[in-house]
């Protein structure tokens, strides 16, 4: 089965700084096949034998914290999990000079659509939704201080989310269907 691992707040502001090579090798350690890093903020598709997600987030967790010695949380999603957030993730959204538009991906603890209520968002400037896994937010780039969205960072919620931009995301989902060929 395929897999992204998605790491939470690493290669930021040169905090957690983490190897890519030597994360890859980390995973093919741990006994992940297939893996693939994209770009430096900790986004890792492989292949397993199935297990649950849960069950993969503890042992990637823990052969990070092992060589790094990082204590970084993992959200572990499969194919068909990824996919139905790309189903729906409007098309026209997109991460340019014009829009922000970003993924937050959630921890179970705080999948549910309930957490639209947590946002701190002001109505009526951007578009917010929830499916399952995930917050998708977009908002034209001159309001998104206006939004609210800024508040969510150091919130006792955003400790529960990683969050991607759709032009990644997008990516990453085409990197799993390239490894599902495999």
């Amino acid at each position: 089965m395929i897999y992204i691992a998605l790491l939470r707040g690493i290669n930021v502001g040169g905090n957690n700084k983490i190897n890519m090579k030597k994360l890859k090798e980390t995973f093919e350690q741990a006994g992940m096949n297939h893996v693939t890093t994209y770009i430096n903020s900790g986004n890792i598709i492989f292949s397993s034998e199935f297990q649950s997600n849960e069950e993969l987030s503890l042992q990637l967790e823990q052969a990070i914290l092992e060589d790094f010695s990082l204590p970084i949380r993992v959200i572990v999603r499969n194919m068909a999990e990824i996919q139905i957030i790309m189903e729906a993730l409007p098309g026209e959204w997109s991460n340019d000079t014009q829009m922000k538009s970003d993924v937050y991906f959630l921890w179970d603890e705080v999948n549910d659509i309930s957490v639209l209520d947590k946002l701190p968002l002001k109505p009526g400037i951007g578009h917010v939704m929830y499916t399952s896994g995930a917050i998708l937010f977009s908002v034209n780039r001159e309001h998104v201080t206006k939004s609210g969205i800024t508040k969510l960072v150091g919130s006792s919620l955003y400790q529960h989310m990683t969050v991607r931009n759709v032009n990644t995301t997008r990516q990453i989902y085409k990197l799993m269907q390239a490894a599902e060929q495999l």
